[in-house]
């Protein structure tokens, strides 16, 4: 059962006494991107004050030529308890800050959002906790941005709420704003019917998320689960048939109007990747690396948030019963771990770091010689052109996920082996494994096929490796993230039309 909240739990937002959100003044923006976190960084400069730089990211690349066209705002949380709650303008984008207190931090982001949500959408790998007061921010949370979405949208405007932790946004924004044309797109896996039917406000979850006229997932399972859903807990006639990647889209029939359900697989930004991989520079470092590494046969990489649906522990248990078995040599192949930093004042997050650690040392205690660790393991975040002479650097990529909504690393890997080097080892419940089958293709749960799958890509042939990786590139180069936005945004626009 849910545990009830004590009597500082905030409430959700009540409406007027007509029963009706008051009403919110329209703004000048005609395209709005709502997502948990601005596209910026706050930098704090040597006199103390502030200044906002921007985030590179995917989502920001792949929206800014049509934010620049389209009078374009951006709402969302700047990351900061001190930053401005006014609008601001950065270069040429109008950002809309969505102020958080601690409190908001602590029971919407870190509790419902990443304690609830997270590890119920991943399949339960950690159990998810079901706290009442957590789910009151929520709401509280949710109906801000969609306030804050509202005043930034012009009328007709067109908005896109971003992922989990704003799944009530829709609904609420449509009944603040029924002129406006509102997009939501999960970026996380959407759970089994069974495993969704656990959590207390399961209904009103779904209810959110019919107020958009699509909704989007990476994968058809995904939206034929939500449909199912919509059935089953808003009564609403759906559609029967199958639903397709970016074509065959899911119905949910509503009385005064009709939701659109899809699978949109998002993907990255691969020609710039690709561009900068081939430049000197970044060859040269990937050369360096190799020297610092002591000129092995073979590195293995992983690239991951530290989180407990990655897989890390998977792989270097694998990687330590290899060089125990001698199936890998300690003297020719090392593993390079980079772990960014991840949610570290959430419990189940602190114990799988000291998990890792613990692994890592002892790993290297039985298998390093002095000055020559198997394992490199970095724990912070690395820069994006060190990370992509890393991808150049590394014979074969550890992907090996419990669970994850696509993985974009796998396809960053990819994007940057113009040379056609290198092996990818993915986890099969990933969202990229449904489109990149030509990777090594792993059960992560099964132990010695995880084994046996890094065994065989460490010993490729160089025809075999070329004749995947040639096929890798195709499907990642020609599905780009701005393929993804306009598809979704197409589906947008002929589901209001």
């Amino acid at each position: 059962m849910p545990e009830s909240g004590g009597p500082g739990a905030s409430r959700p937002h009540q409406p007027n006494g007509s029963g009706q959100v008051p009403p919110v003044e329209p703004g000048d923006s005609d395209f709005v991107v709502v997502a948990n976190r601005l596209p910026i960084d706050i930098e704090v400069q040597p006199d103390g004050t502030t200044a906002w730089k921007r985030s590179p990211g995917g989502l920001v690349t792949a929206l800014e030529p049509l934010l620049r066209k389209r009078r374009g705002a951006w709402v969302g949380w700047p990351g900061s308890l001190d930053a401005p709650a006014e609008p601001i303008d950065v270069e040429d984008l109008r950002l809309h800050p969505v102020p958080l207190s601690p409190t908001d931090i602590a029971e919407y982001y870190e509790g419902f959002s990443n304690a609830t949500l997270w590890p119920l959408y991943h399949d339960v790998i950690v159990k998810p906790i079901y706290h009442r007061e957590w789910w009151n921010r929520y709401v509280d949370v949710n109906r801000r941005f969609a306030e804050a979405a509202s005043r930034a949208a012009a009328p007709g405007a067109t908005v896109w709420v971003q992922d989990y932790q704003l799944q009530l946004v829709p609904k609420m924004l449509r009944t603040l704003r029924p002129d406006v044309t509102i997009g939501f797109f999960l970026h996380i896996p959407f759970p089994p019917v069974e495993l969704f039917m656990q959590l207390p406000w399961r209904t009103e979850i779904v209810e959110g998320l019919l107020g958009a006229d699509l909704v989007g997932f990476h994968l058809a399972g995904g939206a034929q689960n939500f449909l199912f859903l919509a059935r089953k807990l808003v009564g609403a006639p759906t559609s029967r048939g199958s639903v397709g990647v970016r074509s065959r889209f899911g119905e949910v029939r509503l009385p005064d109007r009709t939701v659109r359900v899809g699978a949109f697989p998002i993907s990255i930004d691969s020609g710039e990747l690709d561009r900068k991989a081939r430049e000197r520079g970044i060859r040269r470092r990937a050369k360096e690396i190799r020297a610092e590494l002591g000129h092995p046969r073979k590195v293995l990489l992983g690239v991951d948030r530290l989180d407990y649906t990655k897989g890390i522990d998977v792989r270097l248990r694998a990687f330590n019963e290899l060089l125990a078995e001698g199936r890998a040599k300690r003297d020719d192949t090392v593993l390079v771990q980079l772990a960014t930093p991840s949610r570290e004042r959430v419990e189940s997050y602190q114990i799988l770091r000291d998990d890792i650690e613990r692994q890592v040392g002892h790993i290297n205690g039985e298998y390093s010689e002095v000055g020559h660790p198997v394992v490199h393991y970095l724990h912070r975040p690395v820069p994006r052109d060190e990370l992509i002479a890393f991808f150049v650097a590394s014979d074969v990529m550890l992907v090996t996920p419990l669970r994850d909504g696509m993985n974009l690393v796998a396809k960053e890997y990819v994007a940057c082996r113009s040379d056609l080097g290198g092996a990818l080892v993915l986890s099969e419940f990933t969202g990229a494994a449904a489109e990149l089958g030509q990777a090594y293709l792993v059960n992560p749960h099964d132990i010695e096929c995880v084994k046996d799958v890094i065994e065989a890509a460490i010993n490729q042939t160089e025809d075999e490796g070329r004749r995947r990786m040639r096929a890798l590139r195709r499907q990642v180069l020609a599905h780009d993230v701005d393929r993804w936005a306009r598809s979704f945004l197409d589906a947008l626009t002929d589901a209001v039309t």
